[in-house]
């Protein structure tokens, strides 16, 4: 059976920065409070009419460019999103049009901040079994469009932006370099859907004056109970892929958990004896991208140089469903 690798990865931020200072001229909060309980600093918001395919579109000419592929080269087109430019058709639908990649079969998922972790999963197992080459996979969201600006619950957490990878098949046998896909672990539990979720939108709740008013159609969360089990969630899952890999902790060059919190890395890291070293944290400049998070932390990491050949990397995400996953990459 062949092995998956990582051929290029982009990412995609829009320009506009909006800065805790900011966000304190329209809610009663401030840049210490915002920091001390999150880590955020700042993130980025679309301007007027940027979309979730464009920041796609943006994110995946980059991968491609760094893979050395066209969008004709593309077999398939996996779109994570939470925030998902309309309901009928996918995104990927939309990110196909954009690049032209007519010979890709696409198609978006919905599995919040798990998104791309899961994505990238899928597309495994196409490229493993030899019934697809070439697989780009995409995490993009506008999380500001499903924000209640007036929660400093939830406003203060969240930004916009995009992250892609094309995989590929390795060589036979693989060569160092080629940045093999190990394994990937997936995981849920539907039962705690209510922790965090957008009660309208869907058939269950229609849109409707009351719902606009009382907010339904936005973001709502119990923070707390998030807070536990995101920890819960990413540390067994950690350690899931570092058992079955008959590896540990000390094994691992370079930790890109999910972005959310800089409270829940720490906690993450404590549990899993973490060196601060071998973390990769930039929630304080971009906030939880949610289903971006992790491409375009991965993106940033190898753009700065923190994967060299033979590194192990370990990924770890968690997001609403609940739904959460790991998985190990040897550089």
């Amino acid at each position: 059976m062949r092995k998956t690798t990582i051929l290029g990865t982009g990412s995609y931020l829009p320009s506009k920065v909006l800065t805790n200072q900011d966000i304190s001229k329209i809610l009663d909060t401030n840049d210490e409070w915002i920091v001390s309980r999150t880590g955020i600093r700042e993130r980025r918001i679309v301007a007027e009419g940027e979309t979730c395919s464009d920041l796609a579109y943006h994110a995946s000419l980059k991968a491609l460019e760094d893979a050395e592929l066209t969008p004709n080269d593309l077999d398939m087109m996996i779109v994570a999103t939470l925030t998902p430019e309309k309901r009928l058709p996918s995104t990927a639908c939309l990110l196909q049009d954009k690049l032209q990649a007519k010979k890709a079969a696409v198609y978006d998922i919905g599995v919040a901040c798990s998104g791309f972790v899961y994505g990238m999963s899928i597309a495994d197992q196409y490229i493993q079994t030899g019934t697809l080459n070439h697989i780009l996979v995409v995490g993009s969201e506008v999380m500001s469009k499903v924000l209640n600006w007036k929660d400093r619950s939830t406003c203060i957490l969240f930004g916009d932006g995009a992250g892609a990878a094309l995989l590929g098949p390795a060589k036979t046998p693989a060569k160092t370099g080629e940045k093999i896909i190990l394994s990937t672990h997936l995981f849920s539990n539907g039962s705690l859907y209510r922790l965090l979720e957008m009660p309208a939108g869907g058939t269950a709740m229609e849109w409707t004056p009351d719902v606009f008013e009382q907010g339904y159609h936005l973001v709502k969360m119990d923070g707390k109970q998030v807070f536990r089990e995101a920890i819960e969630s990413m540390v067994d899952a950690s350690k899931i892929a570092l058992q079955k890999a008959h590896k540990t902790m000390e094994d691992v060059n370079l930790f890109i958990p999910h972005q959310a919190n800089t409270r829940i890395i720490d906690a993450i890291a404590k549990r899993l004896k973490c060196p601060e070293e071998k973390i990769f944290v930039n929630v304080d400049k971009y906030g939880n991208t949610s289903g971006a998070s992790i491409p375009i932390a991965l993106d940033e990491a190898i753009k700065q140089g923190r994967l060299k050949k033979g590194d192990l990397l370990l990924i770890a995400t968690f997001g609403a469903g609940f739904a959460w996953g790991s998985a190990l990459i040897r550089w």
